[in-house]
C-alpha cells in the first residue's frame, strides 16, 4: 500500500518532502512496527548531521551577496573582452558569463534568473531574436549543476557518501565539454541567421573591464582553488567565498549595503531550509527502501535486461529524462540516488563520480522541459518572453546536452580522470 501512497501524493503535486515523510509514516503503520514512530524525529535529524550540508546555505549566501554586490555586470564586461568582437559576440558573452557565474552560484535556477535580467534586454537591443536570447541564457544555466560548485553535487556527495571536493573536481571536464558544445550550437545557428557583430573593446576599455572584474574573480578562485590545492574543504571554501563576496561588494565595489544583510540572510535561510527538509525526509524514506530491498529487486530486474554498463546508463538516462520533466532536480536526486547508485556501483562497477555527473546533468534538463520546467518559466518571466518562443530556439541546446550525456555515459574517463 505504501507505494500507492507514494505515487498518489506525488502526482497530486504534494511537496516532495511531505511525500517522503508521509510514505515512511504509512509504511511504519502498515508494518505494525509502530515503535519506530518514537525514533522518527531522531532519524530525520540524523539525516542532517553531515558537515558537507553546511555548504548549501553558504553557497546560496555567496550568490545573494554577489548579486547584491554588483559582480554580475562586471563579469559580463570581462566576458566581452574575450569574445565580444566575434559575429554573435553577445551570444558568446552570454555563454562565457554563464560559465563565470556557474563557478560562483552553483544553482541553475538562481543563475537563470540573474542572467535573464542582465543579458536578454542587452541582446534584444543589439538585434538578436528575443526567444533566442532567452534560450541561450536558459541553456547557460545548465552549466551550474555541472561546473563546481554545484548544489546538486553537494547533495549527491552526501547521499552517495563520496567526498564533495572530489565530486566537484569530477565535474570540471564535463562542464567545459558542455560549454564547448553550446558554443558550437551558437556558431552553427550564427552561420544560418547571421548574428549582429559587435566591436572589440579598445585596449583601454579592456584593461578597465579586467581590473574591475578581478576582485569578483577571487570568488571562484577561493572556491575551486581551495579545493584543488587541498587547502580547504568545500564547506570551508563556501564560507571563505561568502566572506570574500561581502568584502568585495561592500568595500571594493561599494554596491553592497550592509543594512540589507538581514534580508539576504532571511532569503538564504528560507531557500536552504526547503532543501534541507527534503534531505531530512529522505533519510526517513530510506527505511522504506531498505526494508523493501528495492535496490536489490531493481538490480535483479535490470541485470536480466543487460550486463553492459553503457546500456544500463542509457536506460537510466531515458528514465530520468521522464522523471526530470515532472519532479524538481534536487528532489529527484534525493529520491533516486539511494535506489540506483547501489545498482550502478555494485552490479555494473560504474564509478560513483561518473554516475553522479550523468544523473545531475540529466535531471538539470528537467529545468527546461515542460510540464514543470521551472528554469524555462523563470527565463520567460524574467525576460518577458513566451515559453513557446524560448522552446523554439532552445531545442538545439537540448540536443547538445543529450549528446553530451551519451558521451559521458560511454566514456567514464571524462568524469574520473581528474579525480584519479
Amino acid at each position: 500500500m505504501s507505494p500507492v501512497v507514494f505515487l498518489v501524493t506525488l502526482f497530486l503535486s504534494v511537496p516532495i518532502a511531505i511525500v517522503l515523510g508521509v510514505t515512511a509514516i504509512w509504511y511504519i503503520w502498515e508494518s505494525g512496527n509502530t515503535i519506530l514512530y518514537d525514533s522518527l524525529a531522531q532519524k530525520m535529524f540524523a539525516g542532517l548531521e553531515n558537515y558537507g550540508l553546511l555548504a548549501i546555505p553558504l553557497f546560496m549566501l555567496t550568490g545573494e551577496l554577489m548579486n547584491e554586490g554588483g559582480m554580475t555586470r562586471r563579469l559580463i564586461a570581462l566576458a566581452r573582452i574575450f569574445v565580444g568582437g566575434f559575429g554573435g559576440g553577445l551570444a558568446y558573452i552570454n555563454l562565457l558569463a554563464n560559465m563565470f557565474m556557474a563557478a560562483i552560484i552553483g544553482s541553475a535556477t538562481a543563475q537563470i534568473a540573474v542572467m535573464s535580467r542582465a543579458m536578454v534586454p542587452a541582446m534584444e537591443e543589439e538585434g538578436y531574436d528575443k526567444g533566442f536570447a532567452a534560450a541561450t541564457t536558459a541553456a547557460g544555466g545548465l552549466l551550474a549543476p555541472v561546473i563546481p560548485p554545484s548544489m546538486m553535487f553537494v547533495i549527491f556527495g552526501v547521499l552517495a557518501q563520496v567526498p564533495i571536493g572530489e565530486m566537484f573536481i569530477a565535474g570540471i571536464l564535463p562542464g567545459l565539454i558542455l560549454a564547448a558544445s553550446f558554443a558550437l550550437v551558437i556558431t552553427l545557428i550564427g552561420w544560418k541567421t547571421r548574428f549582429p557583430r559587435s566591436d572589440w573593446m579598445s585596449a583601454g576599455e579592456a584593461f578597465k573591464a579586467l581590473a574591475a572584474a578581478l576582485p569578483a574573480l577571487t570568488i571562484p578562485v577561493a572556491i575551486i582553488g581551495g579545493i584543488l590545492l587541498g587547502i580547504a574543504t568545500p564547506t570551508e571554501s563556501a564560507a571563505v567565498a561568502s566572506l570574500v563576496a561581502f568584502v568585495v561588494g561592500w568595500l571594493v565595489y561599494g554596491d553592497l549595503d550592509p543594512r540589507n544583510l538581514g534580508r539576504m540572510f532571511m532569503r538564504t535561510a528560507t531557500n536552504a531550509s526547503m532543501i534541507l527538509f527534503m534531505i531530512a525526509a529522505a533519510s526517513v524514506f530510506g527505511w522504506v527502501i531498505i526494508y523493501e530491498e528495492l535496490p536489490q529487486k531493481l538490480a535483479a530486474l535490470i541485470t536480466t535486461v543487460t550486463a553492459n554498463p553503457f546500456v544500463f546508463l542509457l536506460i537510466v538516462n531515458a528514465s530520468l529524462l521522464l522523471v526530470g520533466m515532472v519532479i524538481d532536480g534536487i528532489a529527484a536526486i534525493i529520491l533516486i540516488t539511494p535506489i540506483l547508485l547501489p545498482i550502478a556501483t555494485g552490479s555494473y562497477d560504474i564509478s560513483p563520480y561518473q554516475f553522479g555527473v550523468v544523473i545531475c546533468l540529466n535531471l538539470a534538463l528537467g529545468l527546461l522541459t515542460p510540464p514543470v520546467g521551472i528554469g524555462l518559466y523563470i527565463a520567460s518571466s524574467m525576460s518577458d518572453t513566451p515559453p513557446g518562443s524560448i522552446l523554439k530556439s532552445l531545442w538545439p541546446f537540448l540536443i547538445a546536452v543529450a549528446a553530451i550525456l551519451v558521451l559521458l555515459s560511454y566514456a567514464p574517463v571524462l568524469s574520473t580522470y581528474l579525480v584519479q
